[in-house]
């Protein structure tokens, strides 16, 4: 599984749609931007550091056409990036993260 973190707006917009284009940043580069599981506490810290009700969707890239791509980004690790849009029948779940009391993410059916 590979991992998209939303602002709540993109979220509801993209349920809304059934397809994402992309968050800004994704759209100026030409692509959409995932983490593996292991990239994303870094990815939430380096990108999102100061949001909060972000939601995070866990996406199955078997369900994903032909675009995607393994490329190296931060330290030369390997990032999944779509060149295409993101369809919502993708997405295999979805949790909304809320701050912890030391700021870190936390899925709110944990808290």
């Amino acid at each position: 599984m590979i991992y998209k973190l939303l602002l709540p707006g993109e979220w509801t917009a993209f349920q809304g749609s059934a397809v994402f284009t992309g968050s800004p940043v994704d759209r100026a580069d030409g692509f959409i931007h995932f983490s593996t599981a292991e990239q994303l506490r870094e990815t939430a810290r380096k990108h999102f550091a100061e949001e909060s009700g972000l939601v995070l969707l866990e996406i199955d890239p078997a369900r994903l056409s032909g675009a995607l791509k393994w490329e190296p980004s931060r330290g030369g690790a390997l990032f999944p990036h779509l060149y295409a849009e993101l369809p919502l029948q993708a997405v295999t779940r979805h949790w909304t993260l809320l701050r912890g009391a030391g700021g870190e993410l936390i899925p709110e059916n944990l808290i």
